[in-house]
């Protein structure tokens, strides 16, 4: 069944709702492939460069539901907490006794996002996600200035994967007391020759926050800005099921 892009009779463009929103990485790059955003975070996100809920967002999500609100939207981002199943916690982390103690969110998120009827993308890192693996988007194909991978979870609609673009060269950074220098900077922690705010900001194209841990933990908005491209152009042409 075809799903129809819900034009507002102000005019304005699709809606998209932003769960888990952070500071708005997907947000912006939503925004720039053709929609109007609104986020919900469980965190104050005062960067945050469009319409914003602080509170829990599958609370939000199964309000809009039970309210008939969730028509207003033609398609939900989801950006569940990964810490449980991301690389670091089952690697690096939990070889030093870390992790394990996160809680995952992607199956409830999953559960809320089949009952709202509508198209859907659940993002999380690399690692032991629960979720499919319908798209897998890297920094390189967008010639930006990080690899970080990011998996993507499509629901009720689908799109060519693009071909994995080979990368140039190393993350910059030590590696078991080595440094190693390369055209990608290292978008997550701090130390260990990780880059500064500025360099992180131009390397995934976010100019709006210069809070490290929004940094670190946004999506680069040229993905999101290539999903939801697609996304459009599927549903205008009648074949987004």
């Amino acid at each position: 069944m075809t799903h129809p892009i819900q034009i507002r009779r102000d005019g304005r463009r699709p809606l998209l709702l932003d769960l888990f929103c952070c500071a708005g990485g997907a947000a912006v790059g939503y925004h720039r492939a053709g929609f109007d955003v609104v986020g919900v975070d469980i965190r104050p996100r005062p960067n945050y460069p469009f319409t914003f809920h602080q509170g829990d967002a599958l609370n939000y999500l199964a309000a809009l539901i039970t309210s008939g609100e969730i028509e207003r939207y033609c398609v939900v981002h989801a950006s569940p907490p990964c810490q449980d199943q991301c690389s670091l916690t089952v690697g690096t982390n939990r070889s030093q006794g870390w992790g394990g103690t996160h809680e995952d969110l992607v199956a409830p998120t999953r559960a809320l996002l089949d009952a709202s009827g509508l198209p859907y993308v659940i993002e999380q890192p690399n690692g032991r996600a629960k979720i499919r693996k319908d798209l897998t988007l890297c920094g390189e194909q967008f010639r930006l200035g990080v690899i970080r991978h990011r998996n993507f979870e499509l629901g009720r609609w689908t799109v060519t994967r693009p071909v994995h673009v080979k990368h140039r060269g190393r993350v910059r950074g030590w590696r078991h007391g080595e440094f190693f220098d390369g055209p990608y900077v290292a978008a997550y922690g701090n130390g260990g020759g990780k880059p500064s705010v500025p360099e992180l900001q131009a390397a995934m194209d976010i100019g709006w926050t210069d809070v490290r841990e929004e940094l670190t933990e946004a999506i680069p908005p040229a993905y999101s800005q290539w999903i939801g491209a697609a996304f459009l152009a599927q549903t205008q042409a009648g074949v987004a099921a």
